[in-house]
């Protein structure tokens, strides 16, 4: 135990550790959408999800970062294969919507048993993950809009590929502590 850090239960070291393997996952998940989009010759897609994971990989990190200055170890677990199979252009668009829900529900249920714990520092680290995971669902949920409204067009698809390319890499600004 690091001197002068807070203790974590268990139980959230726990949690803690499962969120970065989720996290991980998350970015081999994206990866996994970038590679179906550049296949496809959609390189602006490619570019959005391949920057998504590098987002997801530095959630990880900041997670870690988190468990290690409270004195505890991270396990690292094995990252499970991504198992969606796309058909169609906008089936990794739905897929990553549904994900970034199902992550938000982890990032809760962290932030409860911190909340049951009275574990105020965790609640404090996790409140810029759950805003972010408010943003990253809108995100998703708008890419899926534009997709469905303007997708189906060559020029639309075409224009749609064209702003996904625009997207920059900014890395978190979050300071763990």
């Amino acid at each position: 135990m690091k001197e002068g850090a807070a203790m974590l239960s268990k139980k959230m070291v726990e949690m803690l550790n499962a969120q970065v393997n989720a996290e991980f996952y998350s970015a081999y998940l994206y990866l996994d959408m970038a590679n179906y989009y550049k296949n496809e010759g959609l390189d602006g897609y490619y570019n959005w999800y391949k920057i998504q994971a590098q987002e997801e990989r530095d959630h990880a990190m900041l997670f870690m970062d988190y468990i290690q200055q409270n004195g505890e170890a991270v396990v690292l677990e094995a990252i499970a294969k991504p198992d969606k199979e796309f058909k169609e252009f906008i089936d990794p668009l739905k897929a990553g919507a549904e994900h970034e829900r199902i992550v938000t529900g982890l990032i809760n249920d962290i932030y409860a048993v911190a909340y049951k714990e009275n574990d105020f520092r965790t609640m404090q680290f996790l409140n810029w993950f759950v805003k972010e995971q408010a943003e990253e669902e809108d995100v998703a949920d708008d890419n899926v809009k534009k997709f469905e409204l303007f997708g189906s067009d060559s020029k639309g698809l075409y224009s749609l590929d064209a702003e996904m390319a625009s997207r920059v890499y900014t890395a978190p600004s979050l300071t763990v502590g």
